[in-house]
């Protein structure tokens, strides 16, 4: 059966928490030592929603093998244009076009919302795969910033790139001051 990309729903959040918690212990997507339990990823989704940001899931057969969300980038009211992407793909999913399909419709999505950049917060600059997708999808490098954080007993950079979204700063925003 073929790949759904659909709007995630509360039924979701155990398959959402178990793919976060793999990422967490095992990768260097979050910089999160401790995965949060299902309460929280609840919290943090609901939050996300309430705040006009998509949240989304990738399903085939009806098993969740990824999810990817977009939330502000920044707090202060001058960044309400800008979203920062996340996207977390089942290990068993992985290299399978989960993350690609995602990603798509996460910038359909926030161009529909009309945000004007979206910003990639990459960590660690071995992870190829995410800076691959990432630029296959028309984001630049912004920069590194090395040795940001310190996991898996190593010390990780932050790859950070960016993408405009529809109409990007060529005007004014519309979103108004939250």
């Amino acid at each position: 059966m073929s790949l759904l990309v659909r709007p995630s729903r509360d039924a979701d959040l155990p398959a959402i928490t178990a793919i976060y918690a793999h990422a967490v212990l095992h990768g260097t997507a979050s910089f999160e030592l401790d995965p949060p339990g299902e309460a929280e990823m609840a919290r943090r989704r609901q939050a996300l929603l309430e705040g006009g940001y998509p949240y989304l899931v990738a399903e085939r057969d009806g098993v969740v093998l990824g999810y990817a969300y977009a939330g502000a980038y920044r707090t202060r009211p001058a960044y309400r244009s800008t979203v920062e992407d996340s996207i977390y793909i089942a290990p068993e999913a992985q290299g399978q076009g989960v993350g690609r399909a995602l990603l798509k419709d996460l910038i359909d999505a926030c161009e529909a919302m009309d945000f004007r950049l979206m910003i990639a917060v990459i960590g660690d600059e071995e992870s190829k795969g995410s800076i691959g997708l990432h630029r296959s999808l028309g984001f630049a490098l912004s920069g590194i910033i090395p040795g940001i954080g310190y996991k898996h007993g190593r010390w990780l950079s932050t790859v950070l790139m960016q993408r405009p979204l529809g109409r990007g700063i060529s005007q004014p925003p519309t979103r108004p001051i939250a």
